[in-house]
């Protein structure tokens, strides 16, 4: 029942305690989140803002770029030009014309001019009629110009964007030369635009409406008669094709268009948590002087100048030898030019182009570019540049198609699915026309709390402890009052048990003797017993005594120096008569070297100790077979040790440190078959501490030893009385 009633009252602190800890608990760590998260958006803000900033500067720059392209004229996109007054006809090489080709755009790979007809030229081969060694250009560098316009060609006929002879109507691929030889079409028209020019007047312009429809639907006055249908379509759908690069497509569509597409961007799992605190994403916003740059992209007329196309005869040949005495007619034209367009090729290739109409006609020009040096040199580098690809990916996508992932933590500089994509969305935005079918994903997967999240996390860690540490000592401190109020409770019974027994018989037997019931031998035997029983009390009374003052840290001790053989004599005195009444035998050994050592001790807490020691001795041994106490004294290096051994069962090995614990009392069968209060080991521990002695105990072989040592004072030669 009573240790029902014990686990009941521990369960019970242990149930409070919990409570008030989880009442207390909660608030703090709600609190510590809500501050941690404030932290955590106000990175996010951060790292979001460097995300604009930078989006804001890759546009910024690409714009630049592509409005110096812009700047440049019709005529740059041929071999040659004509400088300065147009009368001269003095030629010079076209600033496109450069090999290898000089761009800042980068990944740029080549510029190109498709015609009215679907036909295909570049800046970097000269016209025909037109020697390359007169203009610097060797013979190995102009394999390479073909090599590399042979490539561009190809592109731009794989994507069906220039027409071909020969392959797109069937016949065997031609090679490429120079360029393709004018038609009879070219011819006139170019000697039309020259009379014009001759006769000072302009060719009128036709309408936007009108020049859309010319290439494709009207047919030309100076054109040739149509000897083959299927030509005439081909050369037609080679322009339209550009027309339609930049049409919306299905999704469907798209996704078969870009089979190295990555993933959709719709389709990227990503946590929006901070996005949804956020406004809705938008483009990238202009920063100053933008507004000025989108100015520039309007269309434009301009007039231009270009030498004119003849064939190679032997008389130009011998003319063209010496470019200064050139005498090649320069045609001098207006031409109207839109603003750059860019789109994405079947082939994964990059294409920025222009129209241009000249004489009614319609021109493309542009520029093909590899997508993964672009984006290499246009977004990865910029992004690599700042402190954002610490903490963060980048997903590039074309019309909603992921293109290419750059990691900034990962081992691998790019990722190979979108799946690899992984954090919160941090900022999501399209830069400006005409790149606005580019998309910049960014997503965190790192968010620095920064220094006040290294502080909160600190102070939540140190808080956190003080609260568990804490706990844990109420808990401890409150299972020991509960322990204690358990063992002043068991104290007050045995006190009271201890009392009342002596008393009953002392009461008995001194009824006895004044009735007069008892003989002269009884008479004896009873006061002897009378005298035990008070003497018992007294020592009883004693140690309640002395509990009283150690409780209150109130004991005093008197040292004084004392021999060895002198406390052991008054020992003796004080527990011969206490042994032989309990019928057990006292053996008492300390030889003439140890009893000479002086102690500074007090000599009455000395006798309680071993008072208390002989007492706990007669308890627990008094079924033994020996019924013998054994007190000794042996010296040992800077002080004595004394022992009070006992025959009994001994001390289990789990209660040798326990036993000294105030109010403790062994559980086993012994225990509660003999008397006691719990207090007598304790105050033997606490009056040899605080006479700087210890006391400790060791099982033996039967019984159970107590050892007491002190430290000595100095030596005497002779044993002082």
């Amino acid at each position: 029942m009573r240790a029902s009633l014990e686990r009941w009252d521990e369960k019970r602190l242990r149930l409070w305690l919990a409570a008030f800890f989880v009442a207390l608990a909660i608030p703090t760590a709600v609190l510590v989140r809500q501050a941690y998260s404030q932290l955590k958006w106000e990175a996010f803000q951060r790292h979001r803002v460097m995300a604009e900033e930078l989006v804001a500067r890759i546009d910024r720059r690409l714009i630049e770029l592509i409005n110096a392209e812009e700047a440049r004229s019709f005529a740059d996109y041929a071999f040659l030009i004509a400088a300065g007054d147009p009368a001269a006809g003095f030629l010079q090489r076209s600033p496109l014309s450069a090999y290898p080709v000089a761009s800042a755009i980068p990944g740029l790979l080549g510029y190109f001019q498709v015609n009215a007809q679907g036909v295909f030229s570049t800046p970097l081969l000269p016209q025909p009629g037109v020697q390359p060694a007169a203009y610097g250009v060797s013979q190995s560098e102009l394999d390479k110009r073909l090599a590399l316009g042979h490539r561009i060609r190809e592109i731009l006929s794989e994507n069906r964007l220039v027409y071909t002879a020969g392959k797109d109507v069937g016949g065997a691929e031609p090679s490429l030369t120079y360029a393709a030889p004018p038609t009879k079409q070219a011819q006139m028209a170019d000697e039309a635009t020259a009379v014009g020019r001759d006769s000072g007047v302009r060719g009128a312009l036709k309408t936007q409406s009108e020049r859309e429809l010319a290439p494709d639907s009207q047919p030309d006055p100076l054109s040739e008669p149509e000897p083959n249908r299927e030509l005439a379509q081909s050369q037609v759908a080679a322009q339209t094709a550009f027309d339609r690069l930049n049409e919306t497509r299905a999704q469907a569509e798209t996704e078969s268009k870009f089979p190295r597409a990555l993933g959709r961007v719709e389709d990227l799992k990503l946590d929006s948590r901070y996005r949804a605190k956020s406004r809705d994403d938008a483009p990238a916003a202009a920063a100053p002087g933008d507004a000025a740059l989108l100015d520039k992209r309007l269309k434009r007329t301009e007039r231009g100048a270009l030498p004119e196309q003849q064939l190679a005869t032997a008389e130009t040949s011998s003319a063209l030898a010496a470019p200064a005495e050139s005498r090649l007619r320069v045609s001098i034209f207006e031409s109207e030019i839109d603003a750059f367009a860019f789109s994405l090729l079947d082939s994964g290739h990059f294409v920025l182009f222009r129209k241009v109409w000249r004489d009614g006609q319609r021109y493309i020009q542009g520029a093909l570019l590899e997508p993964e040096a672009f984006l290499r040199g246009a977004v990865e580098s910029a992004f690599r540049a700042t402190a954002l690809s610490q903490s963060s990916d980048l997903a590039v996508a074309y019309r909603g198609n992921v293109l290419a992932a750059v990691s900034g933590q990962s081992a691998r500089e790019y990722l190979s699915s979108t799946e690899e994509l992984q954090g919160a969305l941090l900022h999501q935005a399209r830069l400006s026309a005409p790149l606005s079918d580019l998309q910049l994903v960014f997503s965190i997967n790192r968010l620095p709390a920064g220094p006040g999240g290294t502080v909160i996390t600190w102070a939540a860690a140190i808080l956190a402890l003080v609260l568990c540490g804490g706990f844990y000592l109420m808990y401890r401190v409150g299972l020991k009052q509960v322990h204690l109020t358990r063992q002043q409770q068991d104290f007050v019974s045995a006190v009271s048990h201890e009392l009342k027994t002596p008393l009953t018989s002392i009461r008995m037997y001194g009824e006895i003797l004044r009735e007069g019931w008892a003989d002269d031998e009884k008479k004896k035997t009873y006061y002897a017993y009378i005298h035990d029983e008070s003497e018992r009390l007294s020592r009883l009374i004693s140690n309640v005594l002395q509990l009283a003052r150690m409780t209150r840290n109130d004991l005093k001790v008197d040292l004084k120096p004392v021999t060895v053989s002198r406390l052991m004599d008054g020992v003796r005195s004080k527990i011969a008569s206490q042994i032989e009444r309990a019928e057990f035998t006292l053996n008492m050994e300390c030889d003439d070297d140890t009893g000479g050592q002086v102690l500074p001790i007090d000599a009455d807490y000395f006798t309680q100790i071993v008072i208390n020691l002989v007492d706990n001795a007669i308890k627990f041994s008094a079924k033994a077979d020996n019924k013998a106490i054994d007190i000794q004294c042996r010296r040992l290096r800077g002080g004595v040790q004394f022992s009070v051994r006992d025959y009994g069962s001994g001390v289990a090995a789990d209660q040798m440190k326990r036993i000294f614990t105030l109010f403790y009392r062994s559980e086993n069968e012994l225990t509660r078959e003999t008397v006691g209060t719990g207090i007598g080991l304790a105050l033997v521990h606490q009056l040899a501490r605080t006479m700087n002695g210890k006391v400790d105990v060791v099982n033996r072989d039967p019984g159970a030893e107590f050892r007491v040592s002190f430290p000595a004072a100095f030596l005497a030669t002779d044993n002082e009385g």
